[in-house]
């Protein structure tokens, strides 16, 4: 039995459909159809039922489905242990953040890309969160505060934000100075969020309340910047702002929370190496201090500091 074949029926079980599972392995729609046919050919059962929103697993399919799924993956961690230590091969579908993923995020991707040529990597930049296991995704970028789910987070650096606002806002509304003000000021947010506040060693939690409301943190800074209410926002996205005027730290008796940066990967015994690598590369360089930081992503040293950190962390182990 082809183990492509049973990869491109999880491909399609997965997707729902002959056309996205194409779009996923990066072939023509008529190789995946002649590959479900000769592994239905080879099994005699009927995997798949084909209608005309794409395909359905038949009792037997979502059976074998899982079986196969495990299969693959097995031979997926035989192949890592047979190969070179730094080759990695296949495909890679990563999923990060548009507020600063092609900012942050993009250039260690792209470096990973650099030390591992035979990789054919796709990142996709988007504010929601993609359902890994149905769009095919290896593995997420994610920031902020991991809500309970089946995937498996490893975090990988931490996360600062401030509580921000406009001097217009301010000198039209007031600074809001502890947590109950708060909650009366418009507050330009992402949807129904939360805010976790520090008071002292104490985690306080803030549901605010405002009419401006976006899905993207560029967008929110710019509503902030407009006077539009108060903001809690990564550093990375006000500090510009910050240093401007443009807008200014409020209830700083009150920090943001520390939040976290993680990548997250669909639940499984064994993590795939590229993912592992990636992992590497992104803890290297978000785990250094933020100035640290910030001269890595600025400057042409990138490439040998994320390379260097990873050799002594390899020696180390």
């Amino acid at each position: 039995m082809d183990v492509e074949d049973l990869r491109t029926f999880v491909e399609v079980a997965d997707a729902g459909g002959v056309t996205p599972a194409a779009r996923r392995l990066g072939v023509s729609k008529s190789i995946v159809s002649r590959r479900l046919v000769r592994l239905e050919a080879e099994l005699g059962v009927q995997l798949l039922a084909r209608t005309t929103r794409g395909a359905a697993l038949t009792e037997a399919g979502v059976t074998f489905r899982d079986h196969a799924a495990r299969v693959c993956d097995e031979i997926d961690v035989a192949k890592e242990t047979i190969l070179p230590a730094g080759e990695l091969r296949g495909r890679l579908r990563i999923s990060a953040p548009l507020s600063f993923g092609p900012t942050h995020f993009a250039p260690v991707i792209a470096e990973m890309g650099r030390l591992h040529p035979q990789l054919h990597i796709n990142s996709s930049y988007s504010d929601r969160f993609v359902d890994l296991i149905s769009e095919g995704f290896d593995c997420a970028i994610r920031v902020g505060n991991l809500q309970p789910s089946r995937l498996i987070a490893k975090r990988i650096g931490p996360m600062h934000g401030h509580l921000v606002a406009s001097p217009d806002y301010i000198e039209a509304h007031g600074s809001p100075e502890t947590p109950e003000e708060l909650t009366r000021h418009q507050a330009v947010m992402q949807g129904t969020e939360a805010w976790r506040l520090m008071d002292g060693d104490q985690i306080v939690t803030v549901n605010p309340n405002g009419r401006f409301k976006a899905d993207n943190g560029v967008a929110l800074v710019s509503a902030a910047a407009a006077g539009l209410g108060v903001a809690a926002l990564p550093e990375c996205l006000v500090e510009e702002h910050l240093r401007t005027g443009a807008l200014v730290r409020v209830m700083t008796r009150y920090p943001v929370a520390e939040a976290g940066i993680y990548v997250v990967r669909p639940p499984g015994l064994h993590p795939a190496r590229k993912v592992r690598v990636l992992t590497e590369l992104l803890t290297a360089y978000f785990g250094q201090p933020p100035h640290l930081a910030q001269e890595v992503a600025t400057s042409t040293t990138a490439r040998s500091h994320i390379s260097t950190t990873r050799t002594q962390r390899r020696s180390k182990i």
